[in-house]
């Protein structure tokens, strides 16, 4: 990280001593590096729900799968299993770090795009604090949807925690579709307004909504 990164950090200051969810936007597979710099920096080890094709990118996966991530195969059963997996890390008093989009984003201009409810139902459940995380640059050292590492070095890489969510009147509503759906959009924009101060520009009024093809496949 030193020798491809010149890393700014913020908000620190936000993360609780206990157990909590750290989510944050998704551009690269280079991100999930430069969250945990920022998280480790901080004092806190997290464990990351991951999609598993990142599991497969090289030197990226291994380097996962030693410092504890958690793949999550989407579409199958063992989606749920790491869920399991991550409410217990939350229970131990650990963090867990997540993506909440599911995928890199698919908006054109690289913002957050409308994001799945698996943060949300987590938060809800375990009642664990959400700290929204933006974080902008690692696109400069890892394209989107590359998966090896451009030669670069010390690009710019900010990233700022901001207060946790306001989730309290939503707390025990796991269950509807409803609530959970409006602590996901809480969440998405807690993250997009910090990611906007960061970039400095206006995001979308509405984010971008993205419907995979069913019958191609995809691996991002």
């Amino acid at each position: 990280m030193r020798l491809l990164t010149r890393p700014t950090h913020h908000g620190a200051e936000h993360l609780p001593g206990g157990g909590f969810i750290a989510a944050a936007n998704h551009v690269t597979n280079f991100d999930p590096l430069t969250l945990l710099d920022f998280l480790t920096k901080a004092g806190c080890y997290p464990k990351m729900l991951a999609k598993a094709s990142l599991f497969r990118v090289p030197l990226l996966g291994p380097l996962l799968r030693s410092v504890g991530y958690i793949p999550v195969q989407r579409g199958t059963g063992s989606a749920a299993a790491s869920l399991t997996a991550a409410a217990s890390a939350l229970g131990a008093g650990e963090c867990v770090s997540v993506f909440p989009e599911g995928t890199l984003t698919r908006d054109p201009d690289l913002w957050p795009m409308r994001a799945k409810t698996g943060a949300a139902r987590m938060a809800l459940a375990t009642g664990m604090p959400v700290v929204p995380i933006a974080q902008w640059g690692a696109h400069e050292v890892m394209a989107r949807h590359a998966s090896m590492i451009r030669p670069v070095l010390r690009r710019p890489v900010q990233v700022v925690a901001g207060p946790p969510v306001d989730l309290g009147d939503l707390a025990g509503r796991g269950e509807d579709p409803g609530a959970v759906r409006e602590a996901t959009d809480r969440i998405m924009t807690a993250i997009t307004a910090q990611l906007a101060g960061i970039r400095g520009e206006r995001p979308p009024a509405e984010p971008f909504e993205w419907r995979p093809d069913p019958t191609a496949g995809y691996a991002q």
